[in-house]
């Protein structure tokens, strides 16, 4: 029986912080060096082009997001690791699945919506400043998917409708034209950690609270006395509950190691000696990867390698699964 196909895409905005990387990164590349699954993992660039304009951002972000998942440890014989733009199959069954794909489904998208109500409350048009690249998002991310048939797509709570968007576009090709792409469905891990950042809100690069994860160790360091605490003394109890630096401390602990510093929470350890130790136990983990992360930033000629071997076996499925699409429309050769 063939192992189920895993389809895991990484926007190319802004630089990977340590709640990617516990939240996202971390899990999927441990799972993906089981035997159990078939994992598909793809930087998506053409998404990033929704959120930035700014080609030199674009183009460096996906530096620092391949370099980084490659870092730490992704192994490129075991999965497929590519990039969107580098499958031009991808953007062709964009256009035929917009063919298929009902206006009225889009008008439903959450993050259209969202754009709508925040023009409307601004008194704005109500498609002020909303570009085709938002609105028809959920087209994209389901040829992302269909393009492979992967039957699971491990995502957010937000993202599920994205998900169920493209089954509903593969269902409606499928009755059209027949059975052609297969159903995926929406993996929501609820045990995902999904960390607090500088100000205790969540880690994210819109709120500007994040702590990168591979800063060197005096940044690393700085970055860590920044996050927000109270104004309890050495010796008053703290709770450990409504603590940032416990929060992220249990993302890379042991549970006896959690377990201890709760115990030091509750009898009154300093902040500063807190926030010490939660250093000492981030940069043990990321040091060895940092290193070869800054390695391979300067081998460019490394990471064009790696993003070429993974282009080809994308493409490789992405051929005949495109020219298996193309007959179904008409588009085949006259030959």
């Amino acid at each position: 029986m063939a192992k189920p196909r895993v389809l895991t895409g990484i926007t190319t905005t802004g630089t990977p912080h340590l709640g990617n990387y516990v939240g996202a990164i971390r899990p999927a590349i441990a799972e993906s060096l089981s035997n159990d699954q078939d994992s598909f993992f793809f930087l998506a660039d053409y998404h990033a082009l929704i959120k930035c304009q700014d080609p030199a951002a674009v183009h460096q972000s996906a530096r620092e997001i391949a370099a980084t998942w490659l870092a730490l440890g992704l192994d490129t014989d075991r999965c497929t690791f590519y990039r969107q733009s580098d499958v031009p199959e991808i953007t062709e069954l964009t256009w035929v699945l917009n063919c298929i794909c009902a206006k009225g489904l889009m008008n439903r998208s959450h993050a259209y919506k969202a754009a709508v109500q925040d023009n409307e409350e601004k008194s704005e048009d109500a498609d002020f400043g909303v570009t085709m690249g938002l609105f028809s998002y959920p087209v994209l991310m389901a040829a992302d998917i269909l393009m492979f048939n992967a039957q699971r797509v491990p995502v957010g709570r937000d993202q599920i409708q994205h998900i169920e968007m493209a089954r509903d576009m593969a269902q409606r090709f499928n009755h059209i034209y027949g059975d052609t792409f297969s159903l995926p469905e929406a993996v929501v891990d609820e045990n995902i950690a999904l960390l607090n950042g500088l100000d205790g809100r969540k880690m994210s690069k819109s709120y500007g609270n994040t702590i990168p994860l591979f800063l060197g160790e005096k940044q690393l360091k700085k970055h860590i006395n920044k996050i927000k605490t109270n104004l309890l003394e050495p010796g008053e109890p703290k709770d450990p509950d409504t603590s940032t630096v416990f929060q992220i401390w249990t993302a890379f602990a042991t549970p006896e190691q959690t377990a201890d510093m709760r115990s030091q929470f509750e009898q009154g350890i300093a902040w500063g000696e807190a926030k010490k130790a939660l250093f000492e136990l981030i940069n043990s983990e990321v040091a060895e990867a940092r290193t070869r992360y800054n390695e391979i930033l300067e081998d460019g000629a490394y990471l064009d390698a790696e993003l070429k071997k993974g282009a080809e076996k994308a493409r490789a499925h992405a051929a005949p699964m495109l020219a298996k699409v193309r007959s179904a429309v008409g588009l085949a050769k006259f030959g």
